[in-house]
């Protein structure tokens, strides 16, 4: 059997964006294994630590056996202690050893995928405990890598892929979480729209329409008289969405028209990943 043609996609967008990472990386001298990322605490070296490990883990590597430091102060869930146990335990690996343990996890890990042949809707490991369907992991780890990949791409000042199969995928994860971001975290009244109108790389418009039961749907229509309208840049979307910003700081990004308060509502809860 051959990988199931639902799948093909999420696949070729997962060897696109690591590949463009390890392309990346490879050349890089050890000093700029250090460079601040956008994700809080983590350097270069941090976010490629946690894309070995994510991988690792979906190939059924054991899970390494490591005590995290106790002045980690960015470590304050259960969660965030699981995922920095195979960040911590590389922070003193040279760039050889980064670039040659990431160059033989991206060889190791695109086999398993070239011989998947389980259906899309295949219940799997979640990484982490917990069961997922195939699909959705997959998606998951595309959405993972590409955004990681842009937290690289900024901090080395190296931009590009931002309208690439990883970027598409990886919008689409995003739009998922609008509809509750407006209608429950933000409390937009029922019947009321709001539009986001994205611009750059990757263009979009998307609404956000809130059902008399208080339910948030969302499609590509446009919208007659929506109570707020957001005008924004694709990668301050991306980087809006996935916490890597906070809103005052992108202010003179975002173009906002209508309804202030509740705009200020959905950029007070707009940061739906970490």
């Amino acid at each position: 059997m051959t990988v199931h043609s639902k799948l093909q996609p999420y696949i070729d967008a997962w060897t696109h964006s690591i590949e463009s990472i390890n392309e990346l990386v490879s050349p890089l001298p050890d000093g700029a294994w250090n460079h601040p990322t956008d994700c809080p605490y983590w350097s270069v070296r941090d976010v490629v630590s946690h894309i070995i490990g994510f991988e690792c883990e979906l190939l059924g590597d054991p899970r390494p056996i490591h005590t995290l430091p106790s002045d980690l102060r960015h470590i304050t869930t259960e969660s965030a202690r699981y995922t920095e146990v195979p960040v911590d335990i590389r922070r003193h690996h040279t760039a050889p050893e980064m670039t040659s343990e990431l160059e033989y996890t991206i060889i190791r890990r695109s086999r398993q995928l070239r011989n998947e042949s389980r259906q899309p809707d295949a219940e799997v490991r979640s990484i982490g405990g917990g069961e997922i369907v195939l699909e959705e992991q997959l998606w998951s780890r595309v959405f993972d890598v590409w955004v990681h990949e842009q937290d690289l791409r900024r901090a080395l000042d190296t931009p590009g892929n931002l309208a690439s199969p990883g970027a598409v995928l990886a919008r689409d994860y995003l739009l998922r979480s609008l509809p509750k971001l407006v209608a429950e975290d933000a409390g937009a009244k029922p019947g009321s729209a709001v539009v986001f109108d994205v611009h750059g790389p990757l263009e979009f418009m998307r609404t956000v329409r809130v059902n008399p039961e208080g339910r948030g749907t969302i499609d590509s229509a446009v919208s007659l008289g929506p109570a707020v309208t957001f005008v924004v840049d694709w990668e301050t979307f991306l980087r809006l969405l996935t916490g890597r910003v906070r809103p005052a700081a992108v202010a003179d990004h975002v173009k906002i028209e209508g309804d202030r308060e509740l705009a200020d509502a959905i950029l007070a809860n707009i940061a739906v990943t970490k």
